[in-house]
């Protein structure tokens, strides 16, 4: 079964004196009329009243009359009515319990973003030209687009090192499912190794951070120093903040793009794929390992992994995360009581010798199996209505 994707395409690119401060304006202006927007919502929300997209949009409409806020039209109004849109879908994500309440937007730690629509731009023959401005977009085109793809909705960036980037919506004719296969793995994410297979390999951990963090590189350490020494608001300042951001940047790329590399791999090879469901957001609260985490970035391999098996025809199975993974024996199923972390390697009564991380992965693949087969819980419960679940009948705890 085919399905519609549709697919971001992001590249660098270099803007004019003219453009950039064109583009820095309406950055400006998005962020004011969205905190302007937010604030009445939440003065409205005080006196127990509801403010809407439609609401939001006539006051826009009456700021711009207004002298004090009459630079809001100098910009492209697309891009303001843009931001209230997403605004009102950060509302409904807090009303329906998916995000917490919207925060206000900061000049200096926010993502600088405006969002144009197909009436605010015209792309012809791989020339993009925004409103507002005289001349095109001078684009890096790092790739093509799909043949005969035209962008619905532009994005213009600019990152904390300072690159612009634009993203081109647009759908991708050349996304289809793969053909089938009965492969099926069980993925176990750790911080020695990146990922332990149920087949037994392990992909190493490549630590991106830590790279520059090393006392015999320590490119970003030795920038953070020499940023924290200068004075605040300074020139020399911003550009100390600059040279650290490029260096996060670098490491971002890295980490992103080794990402893409190993789960389009694991989405070409499996039809299933099993999974943990860790709460990495409550994981990195352990100060000894926060670092590790975020470096390890699980949350994005997940979500990698799961737009890409949805775009080519495979199952993603999320394995409860209080399942005993770790202390249950693969071969014959015995619980133990007891798994530190230091433990890597242990034996089992029955004389099988456990990689610890592997056979995590290969009790993640049994336990995915049996909820696609069955449809059955992967969380071994204390009392289960109607009988055990498919996974809890394959744990025999270990006799004392």
């Amino acid at each position: 079964m085919s399905i519609r994707v549709k697919r971001a395409f992001k590249y660098r690119f270099c803007p004019t004196d003219a453009q950039a401060a064109e583009l820095s304006r309406t950055f400006g202006c998005v962020r004011k009329v969205y905190n302007m927007a937010l604030a009445a919502r939440t003065e409205a929300w005080a006196r127990q009243e509801r403010v809407n997209y439609h609401q939001s949009s006539a006051m826009l409409t009456a700021w711009k009359k207004t002298e004090e806020l009459a630079f809001l039209n100098e910009v492209s109004s697309v891009p303001l009515q843009q931001t209230l849109r997403h605004l009102q879908g950060a509302f409904a994500n807090f009303f329906s319990k998916r995000a917490r309440y919207p925060r206000f937007k900061s000049k200096r730690k926010s993502r600088a973003a405006a969002e144009y629509t197909s009436s605010a731009f015209t792309f012809r023959d791989g020339r993009l030209k925004l409103a507002k401005m005289a001349g095109p977009l001078d684009i890096v085109w790092s790739r093509p687009l799909p043949e005969g793809s035209v962008p619905t909705t532009v994005t213009v960036s600019r990152d904390a090192a300072g690159r612009w980037f634009v993203s081109m919506l647009c759908d991708d004719p050349t996304v289809k499912p793969l053909a089938a296969t009965d492969a099926a793995v069980g993925i176990d994410v750790g911080l020695d190794h990146l990922l332990a297979l149920s087949t037994g390999e392990k992909i190493a951990n490549p630590r991106h951070e830590r790279r520059d963090r090393d006392r015999d590189r320590d490119r970003l350490a030795t920038a953070q120093r020499h940023c924290a020494r200068k004075e605040k608001g300074s020139a020399n300042r911003e550009k100390a903040r600059r040279k650290v951001a490029r260096i996060h940047a670098r490491i971002t790329d890295r980490r992103r793009d080794g990402l893409h590399k190993i789960t389009t791999r694991l989405v070409r090879e499996n039809q299933t794929l099993v999974i943990e469901d860790l709460t990495v957001r409550n994981m990195v609260r352990n100060r000894k390992l926060a670092r590790a985490i975020s470096d390890a970035a699980w949350a994005e391999f997940r979500s990698l992994l799961e737009y890409k098996a949805t775009w080519y025809g495979r199952d993603v199975v999320v394995v409860d995360r209080f399942f005993p993974s770790s202390k249950l024996c693969s071969h014959c199923g015995a619980l133990q009581d007891r798994m530190p972390l230091n433990v890597r390697t242990w034996t089992c009564d029955c004389g099988t010798v456990h990689d610890r991380d592997v056979n995590a992965a290969k009790n993640l693949l049994a336990a995915g199996l049996a909820v696609s087969v069955c449809g059955a819980g992967v969380r071994p419960q204390r009392r289960t209505p109607g009988g055990q679940s498919a996974t809890k009948q394959k744990i025999s705890r270990r006799e004392p």
